[in-house]
C-alpha cells in the first residue's frame, strides 16, 4: 500500500521497520518454479569468527546486489547463507577461554546471523546451515564412504609438522621459526599414516573442463592450469653400481640426458636410509631433514643443502658413473623421489652443483654467442650438443629421438605426469568431521557402515591445548566392526571438505535420506554466480571442482561444474597510524580514533588522537587487520548512517574486482546522496500517481526523458554485463543531478518526473534496499518493490530531434544555436552564419572557410 514519507530521512527507524517486514513475509524464501528461469548466487559462506569486518560487508553486498538485480528481471532466485564453522581458531579460542570450541562457534554465529541481518541481506535464512552439524557432516562422511568403496580413497604414510615435547601434530601455521607454537620445541617431520581422496584421477578433466569455464577470470583460470601443472615427459631407471637397486627419475628436458652431472634423492628415500645406516655424517644429515618444512614454498626460497651418499648410478647411455647425493630440496611424495640433476640447464640444479663444487657439462647450444655458466644455468631450449649420436638434433628432435632410445632400451617410459597431488584430508585436530573409518585388529581398515551414520563429534568437551579430546576419549574410539572391536579413526577431516559442497546442499538443505535431493539439486545447479576472494582461486575452487565431478559421476548432479560465473573482489584497505615509544614498539590506533588533516593532493599531513589530542604517526594504507588495529566495525558504521550508506559507499568507492580504500569522507558522501535523492521523492509525493506520458513533449521534457533512458539503458549494462556498479552509481547521481533542476509545471513534467523516481527507486534497489522501499510505497505503488520489474529503455526516447551545436569564429564559441537532427551541412551553415552573435564578429571580415564536425560544432575562420 502507498505511504508518505517524512522530511527526515532517519535510516535507524526505517531500515528496521522494513527488515522485520522482509523476515515477516518472508520475502526471500524461494522454491523451485519451472516456470521461472532460475538464478542461484552465491557469496563464500564466513568463518563464524564472532565479527563481520569490512571484507565480509564488501562481499555480501555485492552478491546481494546481484541477486536483488536478477529477481527485478523476473527470475528465481535462490541466495542462501551458511557457516563454514570447524577449524583451528574455534580451538585456540577454546583453550584461551577454557570452554568448548562448539559453544564458542553457536554463540559467535548468533551474533554474525545478527549483523547481516542488520545489512538487510536478502537470504533465504530458511536454508541456513552451519557445517559442524552432524545433519551436515553426515552427508559429507556417507560421501567418502562410497569414495572408499570405489577405490578414490586411500590411506598411506605422509610427512607432517611433529612437535615431540606435546607429541602433536601441528599445522604449518602453528610452527613459528621452526619451533612448536606452544612448546617452543623445535618441530620434526614425522610419518604417519594418512587418508587421501585421488584428486590426480580427475586432472586431465580438471584441466580441461577449464575451458568451458567463459565467465571466470583468465588469472584464476591460469592459476589452477599451473598448480594443476600438466606435463610430458620421460620416466627413466638408472642403476645403483654398488648394490641391485633401480632409481627412477622423471624428467620433462629428456634433451637435456647427456648433461646429467650429479643425482639427488630425498631424506627419506630408501638408498638415503641405506646409506645414513653405513655413514654417521649422512645420518646426521638425514636427521637434520626432519625440521624443515614440506611446503613448496619453503623449499622454493630456503638454503639448498645435501650430502653424497658415497654411491653412485651408471648412466645408461655414456656408461659413466653418476653420484648419488641427498639433498633438502627433494620430497619423497613429489613423483619417485628421486631427481637426475643437469646442472648446466636447470638454475636450482646450477646452484647446487657449485656450491658443492660438482661438474656442470652444457649440452645446449646458446641461441646467440657463448653462455657464461659462472652466471648461471641456461634453460632455454635449443640445439643438442655434447650428446654423442643425437647432437645437432633440436629441442623437438632431441626430445622424441632420447624418448624413443630409452624406450627401445626398456629403461624409460614416455608418461603424462601432473604437478597435482592427491589431497591428504586427515588433520590430527578435534574440532572437525570424523573421519568415517575404522582401524581393526588385524591392521586393517574399513568403512563405517551407513546405518551408523553420522559418526558424531562430542561438543561437551576441554580442550587442554595439547591431544584432541576424541584422541584421549577410549570410550569414544570403541566400536565393534562385524562382531569383533574396532577403534574409530581419531583425524578428522581438512576443513576444505565441508566447503566443497555446501554450495550443493543449499539447493535442499533439510533432505534428510541422501546427501542432496537430486531434482532440486539438478534445478538449481550450477551456481549462476560465486562472489568470494582471489586468494580461494586454487584450493577451495579446485577442491569444489573435484567434489561436483564426483557427485556427478555418483549421479547425484548432472552438470560438470558448480560455478558458471566467478567474481574475486578485492580487499578493503584503510590508514592505519601509531606511536612508538622508546624501545620502538609501536602502538597502533583505530581509524575512528584519529581526527585528521590532508593537502590538497590528499594526503595525510596532521593525526590527532581524539581521546589526548596528541599526535600519531600516519602509516599509509594498507589491508584492515588486527595488528594493526585499522578494521572499521561494519556496525558502528551502520549505526551512524545506516546499512544502506555503507553498501552504497561499498559498491561506489571502487569496481568490485579492485582494492577499495575506505574513506569516512566517501560513506558522508554517500550518505548525502541518499538524502537527496529521499527529498526528491519527499518533495513530489503529492504529486505521485500514474501519469501517461504526452505525444509532444518541449525541447527540454524530451532531453531529461532521453537522459533518464540512456541512464537506464547505462547502468542495465553495468549491472549486468560488465558488473561496474560503480559507474552504475556514477550514471544514476549525475540522472539525479538533472532531476533536482528540473520543474514540475506542467502535467508532462509531472509524469517524467514520476518515470524517472520509479526508476531512480527500481535502479538503486539492489543497492539501498530499505531506502527504496519507503521511496517505492511514497511513489504512489502498492506492490513490493522486491518482485517489481526493472524499468525498461524506451527506444523512441533516446531518438534526438534536435541537436545543440557550438558556433565557433576562429576557434572561439560565439553561439550555440539548436537545429533539426537531420540538417544538411548547407542548412547548418547559414543558420550559424545568420546568427546575430555570430554576425558581430563576420559583418566586418571575409569569411575564410566553414568547418562543420557533424552534430557537434560550427568553425567559421574569417579575416
Amino acid at each position: 500500500m502507498t505511504q508518505r514519507i517524512e522530511e527526515q530521512y532517519q535510516p535507524t527507524v526505517l531500515e528496521t521497520e522494513v527488515q522485520q517486514r522482509w523476515d515477516q513475509d518472508q520475502v526471500f524464501a524461494v522454491t523451485e518454479d519451472e516456470s521461472k528461469e532460475k538464478f542461484y548466487c552465491l557469496s563464500m559462506f564466513p568463518y563464524p569468527s564472532g565479527k563481520l569486518h569490512m571484507g565480509h560487508v564488501r562481499n555480501y553486498t555485492l552478491s546481494d546486489v546481484v541477486s536483488r538485480y536478477q529477481r527485478l528481471h523476473g527470475k528465481n532466485v535462490l541466495h542462501p547463507i551458511g557457516w563454514d564453522a570447524f577449524g583451528l581458531p574455534a580451538e585456540n579460542a577454546a583453550i584461551q577461554n577454557k570452554s568448548a570450541p562448539a559453544k564458542w562457534t553457536y554463540e559467535n554465529i548468533g551474533d554474525m546471523r545478527n549483523q547481516l541481518k542488520a545489512l538487510g541481506f536478502g537470504y533465504d535464512w530458511n536454508r541456513e546451515i552451519a557445517t559442524c552439524h552432524p545433519e551436515y557432516y553426515r552427508w559429507e562422511q556417507w560421501f567418502f564412504t562410497k569414495l572408499y568403496e570405489k577405490g578414490l580413497v586411500y590411506k598411506k604414510n605422509s610427512t607432517v609438522n611433529w612437535d615431540p615435547i606435546d607429541q602433536t601434530v601441528l599445522a604449518n601455521e602453528q610452527v613459528i621459526d621452526g619451533r612448536g607454537w606452544r612448546s617452543g620445541a623445535l618441530v620434526e617431520q614425522k610419518e604417519i599414516p594418512q587418508w587421501f581422496v585421488k584428486i590426480t584421477a580427475y586432472a586431465e578433466e580438471l584441466l580441461n573442463d577449464l575451458d568451458q569455464l567463459d565467465g571466470w577470470p583468465e588469472q584464476v583460470k591460469a592459476m589452477q592450469r599451473n598448480w594443476i601443472g600438466r606435463s610430458e615427459g620421460v620416466q627413466i631407471t638408472f642403476q645403483v653400481e654398488q648394490f641391485e637397486m633401480a632409481l627412477s627419475v622423471y624428467t620433462t628436458r629428456p634433451d637435456t640426458f647427456y648433461g646429467v652431472t650429479y643425482m639427488a634423492v630425498a631424506a627419506q628415500h630408501p638408498l638415503a636410509q641405506k646409506a645414513a645406516a653405513q655413514n654417521p655424517l649422512v645420518a646426521d644429515f638425514v636427521d637434520s631433514c626432519k625440521q624443515q618444512k614440506v611446503a613448496e614454498a619453503e623449499l622454493a626460497t630456503m638454503e639448498k643443502r645435501g650430502i653424497p651418499t658415497g654411491f653412485t648410478a651408471k648412466h645408461p647411455l655414456t656408461g659413466e658413473s653418476v653420484p648419488v647425493w641427498v639433498a633438502n630440496f627433494v620430497l619423497m611424495d613429489y613423483g619417485t623421489g628421486a631427481v637426475m640433476a643437469v646442472p648446466a640447464h636447470d638454475q636450482r640444479d646450477f646452484e647446487f652443483a657449485t656450491t658443492y663444487g660438482l661438474p656442470i657439462q652444457p649440452v645446449i647450444a646458446a641461441a646467440e654467442g657463448e653462455h657464461d655458466y659462472s652466471q648461471g644455468a641456461l634453460i632455454e631450449k635449443g640445439s643438442l650438443i655434447n650428446s654423442g649420436e643425437f647432437s645437432g638434433l633440436s629441442y623437438a628432435e632431441g626430445f622424441d629421438a632420447i624418448a624413443n632410445k630409452l624406450e627401445s632400451m626398456g629403461i624409460g617410459e614416455r608418461q603424462v605426469n601432473y604437478r597435482l597431488r592427491d589431497w591428504g584430508v586427515s588433520r590430527q585436530r578435534y574440532w572437525g568431521t570424523p573421519i568415517p573409518m575404522l582401524n581393526l585388529a588385524n591392521g586393517e581398515s574399513a568403512a563405517v557402515p551407513e546405518s551408523e551414520l553420522p559418526v558424531k563429534l562430542p561438543e561437551n568437551v576441554v580442550m587442554d591445548g595439547v591431544t584432541s579430546p576424541i584422541k584421549d576419549d577410549p570410550e569414544w574410539r570403541k566400536t565393534t566392526f562385524n562382531g569383533m572391536p574396532a577403534e574409530h579413526e581419531t583425524d578428522t577431516f581438512d576443513t576444505f571438505m565441508e566447503s566443497s559442497w555446501y554450495y550443493a546442499r543449499y539447493c535442499s538443505p533439510r533432505h534428510d535420506t541422501g546427501m542432496l535431493d537430486p531434482e532440486k539439486a539438478n534445478y538449481w545447479l550450477p551456481v549462476d554466480q560465486y562472489i568470494g576472494g582471489i586468494e580461494h582461486a586454487i584450493l577451495h575452487l579446485l577442491y569444489s571442482r573435484f567434489f561436483h565431478k564426483l557427485m556427478r559421476d555418483t549421479g547425484l548432479v548432472n552438470s560438470d561444474e558448480p560455478f558458471k560465473r566467478l567474481l574475486c573482489q578485492g580487499m578493503v584497505l584503510a590508514d592505519s597510524y601509531y606511536r612508538e615509544d622508546e624501545n620502538g614498539a609501536k602502538t597502533w590506533y583505530s581509524p575512528v580514533d584519529v581526527n585528521i588533516s590532508r593537502n590538497e593532493k590528499g594526503d595525510v599531513v596532521q593525526a590527532i588522537y581524539k581521546h589526548d589530542g596528541q599526535p600519531v604517526q600516519h602509516a599509509g594504507i594498507s589491508k584492515m587487520s588486527k595488528s594493526k588495529n585499522n578494521g572499521i566495525d561494519p556496525q558502528i558504521m551502520v549505526d551512524k548512517y545506516g546499512a544502506d550508506t555503507v553498501r552504497l559507499f561499498m559498491m561506489f568507492a571502487a569496481p568490485p574486482e579492485l582494492t577499495l580504500e575506505w574513506s569516512d569522507s566517501g560513506v558522508e558522501g554517500a550518505h548525502r546522496f541518499l538524502k537527496r535523492v529521499w527529498k526528491l521523492v519527499y518533495d513530489f509525493q503529492e504529486f505521485a500517481g500514474t501519469y501517461p506520458i504526452p505525444t509532444h513533449l518541449s525541447g527540454a521534457q524530451k532531453t531529461l526523458r532521453r537522459e533518464l533512458h540512456r541512464t537506464i539503458a547505462k547502468v542495465s549494462d553495468d549491472m549486468g554485463r560488465r558488473q561496474n556498479f560503480n559507474t552504475a552509481i556514477a550514471a544514476i547521481m549525475e540522472l539525479t543531478n538533472h532531476l533536482q533542476k528540473a520543474p514540475l509545471t506542467a502535467d508532462a513534467d509531472k509524469a517524467i518526473m514520476q518515470e524517472a523516481l520509479n526508476a531512480v527507486t527500481l535502479m538503486l534497489s539492489p543497492i539501498t534496499p530499505h531506502i527504496c522501499e519507503r521511496m517505492w510505497h511514497a511513489l504512489g505503488h502498492s506492490s513490493d518493490i522486491n518482485f517489481s520489474q526493472w524499468p525498461e529503455v524506451d527506444s523512441t526516447a533516446l531518438v534526438e530531434d534536435e541537436k545543440l551545436i557550438i558556433v565557433q569564429v576562429n576557434g572561439k564559441v560565439r553561439a550555440k544555436i539548436t537545429v533539426p537532427a537531420d540538417i544538411n551541412k548547407e542548412s547548418i551553415e547559414k543558420i550559424a552564419l545568420a546568427d546575430e552573435h555570430v554576425k558581430k564578429y563576420t559583418d566586418a571580415a571575409t569569411v575564410r572557410k566553414v568547418i562543420y564536425v557533424p552534430g557537434k560544432l560550427v568553425n567559421i575562420v574569417v579575416s
